[in-house]
């Protein structure tokens, strides 16, 4: 899998609803599963799951996929790993700023979720665990070029360390939630 690009409030507001960003999270992390084991895993219907995953597929987010098992059954799986947009491209319209906005106020939730997690796990996990976990808040002088520099070195870095790690037994799945925004003068 791979990186997808969406060019536009319509593509990305296909992801706004938050039935769908979850699914497709789960796609992404657990493999190909059908309308049903979504349905179960989310506690709703098998026609939200169904009608959810035909418009995530509609624009390309999620595919069938053969899958050995009941010859009946759909599954589908997530077709990229990421998904990223250029805030000025997908905001060219009021219909994308809104998406784009929205999508930031999930990750920014996320967030908050993965530290009120490893809040509460803290007592069972091991201390190496704990001292590499943590959050930074940083406030820098830096050109729109540098920022890009520094999101492009960063994704990099990310991906080599992936590969390095990608076999290691030791190696859990860690969420990474990364921001860098303008502030007024």
């Amino acid at each position: 899998m791979s990186e997808r690009e969406v060019h536009s409030g319509e593509e990305l507001k296909a992801l706004t609803h938050p039935l769908r960003v979850r699914m497709l999270a789960v796609l992404r992390e657990d493999g190909p599963a059908t309308a049903t084991e979504l349905a179960r895993r989310f506690a709703t219907d098998t026609g939200a799951t169904s009608y959810h995953l035909r418009k995530l597929a509609q624009y390309g987010f999620v595919e069938e996929v053969a899958v050995d098992g009941h010859p009946r059954a759909r599954h589908w799986q997530a077709v990229h790993t990421t998904t990223t947009w250029k805030n000025t491209e997908v905001g060219a319209t009021g219909e994308g700023r809104t998406a784009a906005d929205w999508m930031r106020r999930q990750q920014a939730g996320i967030l908050q979720s993965d530290v009120e997690s490893f809040e509460q796990l803290q007592n069972s996990l091991p201390p190496e665990w704990i001292d590499a976990a943590g959050i930074g808040d940083l406030l820098v002088k830096l050109t729109p070029e540098s920022l890009g520099e520094l999101w492009d070195r960063f994704y990099s870095h990310l991906d080599e360390l992936k590969a390095k790690d990608a076999r290691d037994e030791a190696a859990r799945r860690v969420s990474i939630v990364v921001g860098g925004f303008p502030r007024p003068s």
